[in-house]
């Protein structure tokens, strides 16, 4: 049964994090599948900005774009620090 009478939640900042969380690992497995150092090349994009350190194989060049990479390395020190407490 579906209560239309109670008021939905949305937030935008925990939208906009898991959608961060969700790139990366598929960039991650893009890279992978390709042969890279889905480390090394995901460093070197977050650090210079330069797209062509991700490979366009799987559209994961696309979808890193869509994410500020401020907003890539809040996730993956948030993730660091969660999993080191």
């Amino acid at each position: 049964m579906n209560d239309t009478n109670k008021t939905m939640m949305f937030d935008v900042f925990n939208d906009k994090k898991n959608k961060a969380g969700d790139i990366l690992v598929s960039v991650y497995h893009a890279l992978e599948e390709k042969g890279y150092n889905p480390i090394n090349q995901m460093v070197g994009y977050i650090l210079s900005g330069d797209p062509t350190y991700i490979t366009s194989y799987n559209n994961a060049r696309s979808m890193i774009r869509k994410v500020e990479r401020d907003d890539l390395l809040e996730e993956l020190l948030k993730n660091y620090l969660k999993i080191n407490e």
